[in-house]
């Protein structure tokens, strides 16, 4: 039975998580870019929109401007002395459907012409060697310079830290220490790092960068779902949001994602169904993992802690499956498929109740098959779902049978079209936020206000 008419829950008012370390290295960005040859930018691949510091785009316009690029067309340098490259990493690239890379890659190229882009994941050695011979040709590109230095800027928890280590051991030969620490939480990196060799011949060196949040996430629901956005890739400082919240969010986007077959039914007792209702879905998950309290009730905000924490951990990898549907009217439903991820199991740290050993078969079983680049469901009666998605960023409408038609004779124009749509919408959202001030916190359009106040009483007196 697919699901239908998705209704996004109630989600709690925004959180703001802005400490010291953050707005410091904000007001040194300028400052640093002046000796920044390449600006490597890491997102998460899960949220590529959301992930976009808004805050840092300001200094990264003005550095591109002072070397040489035409403002009035981003993709044209005007003078080339000095290296000067904007790269966009969207690391954990395995936690995505592959099928959506290529139309995503299209759509952004088509949108941001001035941003090289690179999916990659560091569990992957092809990606990271790929990276490093970009930077190796950028170095090269200009013989004249002693070294290229590299500044590494992201928010919190996209995997700066990693990527820096891997980059490292891929770019030195022989065995290299491990640099920076990491960590699962955000905010282990609080302040910038010396530098860190990359290579040898030629030289480059890169600077790792604290992960920096948005100052205010923003008001109405586009904040709030921001804010759950982050919160759920731990992003934020856990303990900021509700887990119950975060699990009816989760719930309601693995159900956009494939409607039909949605990957939590692992989770549940066998037969269960797709379900909308959070309060079902956690009821049925606290009873096939035995999370009751007294007189047999089941634990609700520990069945909805385990569900967040399973999908950082593993059900994400699983749910990177594909949800791209290709109708076939009148046919049955075709029996679960399990898509190949590419990268290495999870830790056997985990849990070990019967959840998560199925769960944790199901990817291993997903890893030992080939890679598919699209999920077939079949549908019901040629009940086609109405909405369908890409990451927690994408999600689009299908209303006309013009839309069925296109998605099944050009499936990769189709997707690339919605996606464009998706990031128009997005940019639209940031430019009115910023003309409402809807950007900006209530505490400091008030501290404004007083300063406003104060500059005209003084200007009053000194007439």
């Amino acid at each position: 039975m697919a699901l239908s008419n998705f209704v996004m829950p109630a989600l709690p008012s925004p959180t703001s998580w802005f400490p010291g370390h953050m707005k410091k290295f904000t007001r040194m960005l300028p400052s640093l870019l002046t000796r920044t040859d390449v600006v490597l930018e890491i997102r998460d691949s899960r949220l590529p929109l959301t992930s976009i510091n808004r805050t840092l785009e300001g200094a990264l316009r003005k550095w591109r401007l002072e070397r040489g690029w035409d403002p009035n067309d981003p993709s044209k340098r005007i003078v080339s002395v000095q290296a000067c490259e904007h790269i966009v990493v969207f690391n954990k690239r395995d936690l995505v459907p592959s099928w959506g890379m290529e139309p995503f890659y299209k759509a952004m190229e088509k949108k941001f012409p001035h941003q090289r882009l690179l999916f990659a994941s560091w569990h992957r050695s092809r990606d990271i060697r790929t990276l490093n011979d970009i930077l190796v040709n950028i170095a090269k590109q200009h013989p004249h310079a002693l070294e290229l230095n590299v500044l590494v800027i992201g928010m919190p928890n996209v995997g700066k830290s990693t990527l820096l280590n891997t980059l490292r051991h891929q770019g030195i030969k022989g065995h290299t220490a491990k640099a920076f620490q990491t960590s699962a939480n955000p905010g282990m990196t609080q302040a910038l790092s010396t530098r860190l060799k990359l290579s040898v011949e030629p030289p480059i060196y890169a600077y790792d960068s604290p992960g920096v949040m948005l100052p205010y996430l923003g008001r109405g629901t586009e904040g709030a779902e921001r804010g759950v956005k982050l919160a759920l890739i731990a992003g934020i400082k856990e303990g900021l949001y509700d887990m119950e919240a975060l699990a009816g969010y989760l719930l309601y986007r693995l159900n956009v994602l494939n409607p039909i077959s949605p990957v939590y039914l692992d989770l549940l007792p066998k037969g269960a169904q797709p379900t909308t209702e959070l309060t079902e879905f956690l009821t049925q998950l606290g009873h096939r993992m035995g999370m009751l309290k007294k007189r047999g009730e089941v634990d609700l905000t520990r069945a909805a802690v385990y569900f967040v924490r399973w999908w950082r951990e593993e059900g994400g990898l699983l749910a990177a499956k594909g949800s791209f549907h290709q109708i076939h009217h009148q046919q049955k439903p075709a029996p679960r498929p399990t898509t190949a991820i590419p990268t290495p199991p999870p830790p056997a740290s985990g849990p070990t109740d019967e959840g998560s050993t199925a769960a944790g078969g199901a990817l291993r079983a997903a890893q030992s098959e080939p890679l598919v680049s699209t999920n077939t469901s079949l549908v019901v009666g040629g009940n086609a779902p109405k909405v369908e998605g890409w990451g927690f960023d994408f999600q689009w409408a299908l209303q006309e049978a013009a839309d069925l038609e296109k998605r099944s004779t050009a499936p990769q124009l189709f997707l690339q079209e919605k996606m464009e749509v998706c990031i128009d919408q997005y940019l639209e959202m940031i430019d009115r936020e910023e003309r409402e001030e809807m950007n900006i916190s209530p505490t400091q359009i008030k501290k404004r206000q007083v300063m406003e106040e104060k500059q005209r009483r003084r200007m009053r007196y000194n007439k």
